[in-house]
């Protein structure tokens, strides 16, 4: 029997992990983890064959997996599991409505799909072939047309298809590729041929969490990867990358890549694979076009940009050409489109490529566009805009699936939908009465057979139907396509639940290869460089990251006010004078300490800081934003048990949490224009809730403890007794928590401190006529450094807060004003 394989790899010389499960294949601890695994009679299984023999592909995998014991399989798998959680990989669910209800965990399931390299080969011939295809097609749709003049397609298929963008009917004329990355649906048929199920061209997802998969998988079974030389994902993206950065010619401008913004069902991707490639995480409204040029609007002006990767349907890019009622779109898009000032990948109109009908007609495009047959054949489909084939459709309804014709528009329902991959399901009235009276706007397609692979549940292995995405991308010299792909498994034996938004579940793809595979890493090493400081942000990045930092600091204040005021009546204390100060405070910042459960208060600051991160997740730490995360959960979970009672108990963890929040902003995230904007929001927010606080508890008559309580607020009853050898005072207590420029807790080092910020940031230049917002922190600074604690009022304290949310203001006009996001908008928005 083979010993169990470890995570770290042996002291070499020894014999591989493939030589010897490849050995073992027939033995019985093989033979005991298939024991049960029948998949349906007549379906083509990745993993077995039709005797219930494991395929050469899979022996090594089965073998060393059935050498496991269930402990050390489960080990495994929560590793991979461990890093998904703590990357914060989530995808959304089609019409959630708030985010805690529709992102769910990342659901990978084990083991791998593997494909032998032999059968890889000739896959990727076959999925080159039909790439080029596409992209004659398209090229001749928004070209010449020739395929409509010479009878090739019916006219139809374009004049009343939604994807032919007519404001860019034209855009092929410059003969660059109109599409440079897409994606191919294909599942396998009872007799093992790949067939395709759809194309992706609109704006193809998934690529970014099957490198998520990869990592993940690499961290439960590094030997096997290394034993079975899986090829490698990164070279595919590095190429990517290079190829993009070429289209700027060398302009020195940032590749962007254009999303729909966080509420998309999949921004985690967008985030991860700027972040991964280098590029801009942008959205409509970070963009303008001025005359024909495209820019970015930063707070240090408008930039520039040549080259963005879409991932935005195209009907939401223009509001002005496209559809009008798009709030995420840049108007004037399709001009500069139309100007060859931008280039779009993939173009807009791209989607064109997904219209079903196209797929009734794919032997006769192949010969006329490439002048040979297809490699890869596609599910048969009939448009039903024919006679012929409307009559066949209509006569074989059981044994078809009916579908819409045309990718649908923005404003019918299904538009969301996730793809349908031609399974069985009952058409619906409205089809059934479509085919009847606009038959054009049907097709039928056979019904599709999904090939199954084994997936372990409750410990055991079954055979689930299988669904393989296959991306490629255009270069230079012709396509690419990535060694691996994006597998979805159903999670029952129902082929319709393989969708993600269905509950399915997905897989890492492994492409075996006869030669140990060479690291490559989108790091590359160079015996020269040039130091550069990193580009002005974007406006509307710049303004999370700033409100970022008052969020964060406004959890801070309101989690110490209600352990402050949770303490004194847990001693047994009244609610007087003090605590309805306190109390009217925390009110202030949505927190209702009198009628409510300060928790669920609690957890709406702490939620507006976390899902304010989430908007800049391609600009912030993970460790970060899952400290931010693990607070919203740790709330929750006493919520949800009703374990409030403990009030300082849970403040204190709260206080921990964010405590190690500030020290990863602190010691990790590059100190430049972002960094001092999320501590400028910080800064602001401190010194603001500070004055309020010392002007309700410094009053002629302050209620009996305050002092006290506004040392314990600011953290600063330590200091106290070693700066001041006296009993307490109104003015010694105004002194350090007000004046006292090196308490880090106290007015006036916040408003120094932005000061030094606010001087460092763009367009602040020494010499010039200050801004507004500088000249408003220049007086406050004075007014604090002048000031004598024993003439310091409450009225004079309650200046200093609106002085501070009046600075806010101008931080905000003078940098954020080109941000999409109105300040009306913002949840707590001063």
């Amino acid at each position: 029997m083979m010993r169990p394989l470890a995570l770290e790899p042996a002291p070499v010389p020894r014999p591989s992990t493939a030589d010897a499960t490849l050995a073992a294949a027939d033995e019985r601890p093989a033979a005991g983890l298939l024991r049960g695994y029948r998949p349906p009679a007549g379906v083509f299984d990745e993993a077995v064959d039709a005797d219930g023999a494991v395929r050469p592909h899979y022996r090594a995998l089965i073998a060393a997996l059935a050498a496991m014991d269930e402990p050390e399989r489960e080990r495994r798998f929560s590793s991979a599991g461990q890093y998904l959680r703590e990357a914060g990989v989530y995808y959304r669910i089609y019409g959630g409505a708030e985010r805690g209800e529709d992102a769910r965990a990342w659901p990978l399931a084990q083991p791998p799909l593997i494909i032998a390299q032999r059968e890889w080969a000739e896959l990727a011939a076959g999925l080159e072939q039909r790439a080029q295809l596409l992209e004659k097609l398209l090229g001749d749709f928004y070209g010449e047309r020739r395929l409509i003049s010479d009878g090739v397609l019916p006219p139809a298929l374009l004049g009343r298809n939604p994807e032919f963008l007519r404001p860019l009917a034209d855009q092929a004329a410059s003969g660059s590729p109109l599409i440079r990355f897409i994606a191919v649906d294909l599942g396998r048929g009872p007799d093992g041929r790949w067939w395709v199920l759809g194309d992706r061209t609109q704006a193809p997802s998934g690529s970014g969490f099957a490198l998520e998969n990869r990592v993940a998988t690499s961290r439960a079974f590094p030997d096997l990867i290394r034993d079975l030389k899986i090829q490698r994902l990164a070279g595919f993206f590095q190429r990517f990358r290079e190829t993009l950065n070429a289209l700027d010619d060398g302009r020195g401008a940032r590749v962007g890549v254009l999303s729909p913004g966080p509420h998309n069902e999949t921004y985690f991707e967008h985030a991860y694979l700027a972040r991964y490639l280098g590029f801009l995480l942008l959205e409509g409204g970070d963009l303008a076009v001025h005359g024909s040029s495209v820019v970015v609007k930063t707070v240090d002006g408008a930039k520039p940009i040549r080259v963005l990767w879409r991932r935005l349907d195209a009907d939401f890019a223009d509001p002005l050409e496209l559809h009008a009622r798009s709030r995420i779109g840049t108007p004037g898009l399709a001009r500069a489109v139309r100007a060859g000032a931008v280039e779009m990948v993939n173009a807009l109109g791209s989607g064109i490529l997904e219209t079903r009908a196209l797929l009734a007609f794919q032997p006769a495009l192949a010969r006329a566009l490439l002048g040979e047959e297809l490699r890869l054949p596609t599910v048969a489909t009939w448009w039903c805009g024919q006679e012929a084939e409307r009559d066949y459709v209509s006569k074989h309804l059981e044994r078809l699936s009916i579908a819409r014709a045309f990718p649908q528009t923005v404003e019918e329902e299904e538009h969301r939908r996730p793809l349908d991959l031609g399974m069985r399901r009952a058409p619906s009235d409205r089809l059934l009465d479509d085919l009847a009276n606009d038959p054009a706007s049907v097709v039928g397609q056979e019904l599709v057979g999904l090939s199954t692979a084994p997936m372990f549940v409750d410990g055991r292995l079954e055979p689930r139907p299988v669904t393989l995405r296959v991306y490629l991308a255009r270069h230079a010299n012709g396509w690419s396509v990535m060694p691996g792909g994006f597998a979805r498994v159903a999670s029952s034996t129902d082929p319709l639940a393989v969708t993600m938004q269905s509950g399915g579940r997905s897989v890492d793809v492994w492409v075996t290869s006869d030669r140990p595979e060479r690291p490559v890493s989108l790091l590359e090493a160079t015996s020269g460089f040039a130091r550069r400081l990193p580009s002005a942000p974007p406006a509307r990045a710049a303004d999370n990251l700033f409100w970022l930092g008052r969020y964060v600091e406004r959890a801070e204040a309101a989690t110490r006010l209600v352990r402050l005021h949770a303490a004194r009546l847990a001693e047994g204390e009244r609610r007087g004078a003090l605590e309805a100060e306190v109390g009217e405070l925390l009110a202030g910042i949505g927190v209702d300490a009198a009628l409510g459960d300060p928790a669920e208060g609690l957890l709406r600051r702490v939620r507006a800081a976390f899902e304010t991160a989430s908007r800049i997740r391609d600009r912030f730490s993970p460790d970060g934003w899952r400290v931010l995360r693990e607070l919203v959960d740790l709330i929750e979970r006493r919520l949800e048990r009703d374990e409030t009672d403990d009030l300082p108990g849970l403040a204190s963890e709260v206080l921990i949490r964010l405590s190690g929040f500030t020290g990863l902003v602190r010691e990790n995230m590059y100190q430049f224009t972002g960094w001092r904007f999320l501590q400028a929001g910080r800064l602001l927010e401190r010194g603001q809730l500070t004055a309020r606080l010392a002007a309700a508890l410094t009053r002629d008559e302050p209620p009996e403890g305050a002092l006290e309580a506004l040392l314990e607020f600011a953290d600063s009853r330590i200091t106290y007794r070693r700066r001041y050898s006296v009993t307490l005072s109104r003015e010694t207590v105004i002194d350090l928590i007000v004046l006292d420029p090196l308490n880090p807790r106290s007015i006036a080092f916040q408003v120094n401190g932005f000061k030094t910020l606010l001087d460092e940031l763009p367009g602040m230049r020494r010499g010039e006529t200050p801004a507004a917002v500088s000249r408003r922190a220049a007086r406050l600074q004075v007014r604090l450094a002048t000031a004598d604690p024993a003439e310091l009022s409450h009225l004079f304290l309650a200046r200093v807060a609106a002085d501070l949310g009046d600075i806010s203001d101008l931080l905000g006009e003078q940098f954020f004003s080109a941000a999409p996001t109105a300040r009306g908008e913002r949840p707590e928005a001063e």
